[in-house]
């Protein structure tokens, strides 16, 4: 491969070596066609593998979030898991997973907490390098992220974490360091933050001599995406700039800089053999192989994983597990008992194969001796959920969902260049759509029927970056034709995680079984890199939603509430206010408590939350976000069939001021202290 990769390099013109180092657009390398070097896809997802259509198209496997998988204390299990993984990138057609992270969790309401394996650097480099060791043995390389001390949210775009030389390395440098040692993953992903004043993907010590010098690092650093800043980057660690085009990795730059004398070529060099090398390692020169997914195996293995990282808080009077063959009278209280929580947001966000809700499992398991009744207690979403699937039927009347047509000009004209039925209704495309349309320049349009299960009046909410309207039976009931600046200024604030107020709702009284039918027209913001469309749809509630919960608890043998948090609440692009669980859940876990001694509460959450009730409910379940099988797993634990044998991968304070980083978090005049 050495010999190879040097033969190559001595082939090429400085113009092709320079053109390697930025990608070709938001997940392809570029190729030198002249020299049969291959263009290497990458794919985003720590617990799944999206694929190049930001997770509208494909489906993936979603497996535990990092902070379950730090739960099983597994490094094995953790192995077989990312080999899963593997099979999936390979589905779609990449090379490399930009997995895993391994930032420590300084602080509980860090927003990417739930990506993170844990607060203890041993543990954290311990399972990425099972994580690592379980994808490149299938020839997918591993891009561990994010390089370093990139550990919060906040103001993480200018952000200077400043740390002396003993925290750095011995706790968040330790866990990379224990990876490359163990593992050796063919690519790093430098961080957006700073680094005691010099962004990381530019910073000489940390890339030059800690990772390429000290550790003797032979794989490629890549930038996180646009997380580049200046002409320091081509001289700088960094070897590859995502995504393309490039910003500060010109060629044009570039050639004029060695060529004057600025820029020493052997820099060039050094930078293109490491991409070459990783190229070759990820078998980048073959043609992939697509394996079958979703296999009976896949999808045991990812329900062993969700139930090895459930942790048993409290189980006070041996009342877990509940015998299933007993009749009895169970109520699932919380909105996430039917509308699970699988996975955190931003990049880790996928499209998952298929969700299995607490609610669902548990009535599977129970039979029909004893009843489990719902009640959702209190609404938590962030924003009106998305429409449910089952709701749906596309234009073809046969398939559920809405079908979805791309018109590649901003005017909906002619013929689609491309149509396809999709199974939810928010769809975000980050840089490249898909290869039929030009992503500053495209259009679509939604069209399909909706049918509700019961009478009501229910609430439909349209939220977008660039212009769209809404068409119920022909009727324009909603109109950002006019607004899109406006919601194109707003998105660019909100970012990737989507929480933002710039929405339009609509009552619509609607009848059980009555299908209507739905059209969204949608045109993209050209000057916008964000480009969103979501569909939320709010059924009818009771008058008072939370007391019809408590009575019912209080007519129920045992009472299980599943409090906890959506990814609108818990994902990247900001962190988390406070350590409460949101809209109310404390007050209805207090009151279903005062009236059912069997209270059980599931936390369906990535990060600690606060507990004021804990003393009030008999047991306590720690979910997390386990994926796609988490339904099963918490059935499987609370009916006896699994043992929960995980353990907490980062202290629950009692109150976020408990916490080690409060004094220094979260920072001010653009720098945080790492105390």
């Amino acid at each position: 491969m050495e010999e190879r990769i040097q033969e190559l390099i001595s082939q090429m013109t400085l113009a092709e070596k320079a053109s390697m180092l930025a990608g070709a657009d938001m997940w392809r390398t570029v190729p030198i066609e002249r020299l049969g070097i291959p263009s290497i896809q990458v794919t985003d997802g720590p617990n799944g593998a999206r694929g190049a259509d930001d997770n509208i198209g494909a489906t993936s496997v979603c497996v535990p979030c990092g902070i379950a998988l730090g739960a099983t204390w597994n490094p094995e299990l953790v192995e077989e898991v990312s080999g899963l993984l593997a099979k999936e990138v390979h589905a779609k057609g990449a090379h490399v997973l930009l997995a895993p992270t391994v930032n420590i969790h300084r602080t509980p309401i860090a927003g990417r907490n739930f990506e993170c394996y844990a607060e203890d650097p041993f543990l954290s480099g311990r399972i990425a390098s099972a994580y690592v060791n379980g994808l490149q043995a299938q020839k997918v390389g591993a891009c561990i992220k994010h390089f370093v001390c990139n550990d919060q949210e906040h103001l993480r775009f200018m952000m200077s974490s400043d740390v002396t030389e003993r925290p750095l390395n011995e706790i968040y440098l330790e866990p990379f360091r224990m990876a490359i040692e163990n593992a050796n993953p063919w690519s790093i992903m430098s961080g957006y933050n700073r680094v005691n004043g010099v962004y990381a993907s530019e910073n000489e010590v940390i890339l030059r001599d800690i990772l390429k010098g000290r550790w003797a690092y032979d794989g490629a650093v890549v930038s996180d995406w646009y997380g580049t800043y200046s002409d320091n980057v081509p001289a700088g660690g960094l070897d590859l700039e995502m995504p393309g085009p490039a910003r500060y990795m010109d060629v044009e730059k570039i050639v004029a800089a060695v060529q004057a004398g600025e820029l020493a070529e052997a820099v060039i060099d050094d930078k293109v053999e490491r991409l070459l090398r990783l190229i070759s390692r990820v078998g980048g020169f073959e043609e992939i192989e697509r394996p079958l997914v979703n296999t009976s195996a896949d999808q045991q293995l990812a329900r062993q994983a969700a139930t090895e990282a459930l942790v048993l808080l409290k189980n006070d009077g041996d009342l877990l597990p509940l015998d299933p063959d007993k009749p009895q009278k169970i109520v699932l209280i919380g909105e996430n008992a039917n509308a699970v929580q699988i996975m955190g947001g931003g990049s880790a966000q996928v499209n998952p194969h298929y969700i299995v809700s607490p609610l669902k499992a548990m009535k599977a398991r129970v039979g029909e001796h004893s009843s489990v009744d719902y009640h959702i207690g209190t609404a938590l979403h962030r924003m009106p959920p998305m429409i449910d699937l089952d709701w749906m039927m596309a234009a073809d009347e046969e398939s559920a969902g809405l079908t979805l047509e791309y018109f590649h000009n901003l005017e909906l004209a002619g013929e689609p260049s491309h149509v396809e039925v999709v199974r939810k209704t928010q769809l975000s495309w980050f840089g490249t759509v898909n290869p039929y349309v030009d992503p500053a320049n495209f259009s679509m349009r939604l069209t399909g029927s909706l049918t509700v299960p019961e009478d009501g009046a229910y609430t439909l909410h349209l939220w977008s970056i660039g212009r769209a309207r809404l068409f119920i039976d022909g009727e324009v009931v909603v109109d950002h034709w006019e607004t899109a600046a406006e919601q194109t200024a707003a998105g660019e604030q909100v970012g990737i995680t989507v929480g933002s107020d710039q929405q339009t709702a609509v009552p619509l009284n609607l009848e059980a079984g009555k299908p209507v039918s739905l059209v969204v027209e949608y045109i993209t913001s050209p000057e916008s890199r964000w480009r969103t469309l979501r569909l939320g749809c709010v059924p009818p509630l009771p008058d008072d939603p939370m007391q019809v919960a408590v009575d019912a608890a209080a007519a129920a043998d045992v009472a299980i509430v599943v409090a906890g948090l959506t990814y609108e609440w818990e994902g990247e692009g900001d962190d988390r206010p406070d350590m409460e669980l949101v809209r109310n859940q404390n007050e209805l876990i207090s009151r279903v408590a005062a009236v059912n001694p069997n209270t059980i509460v599931v936390l369906n959450v990535g990060s600690p939350v606060t507990m004021p009730w804990v003393d009030d409910v008999s047991a306590i379940l720690q979910a997390w976000y386990a994926g796609q099988e988490i339904g099963h797993a918490i059935s499987d634990v609370v009916f006896g069939d699994a043992v929960p044998s995980g353990k907490l991968p980062i202290t629950f304070p009692k109150r976020l001021a408990d916490n080690p980083a409060y004094i220094n978090y979260p920072g001010e005049n653009g720098h945080v202290l790492y105390g």
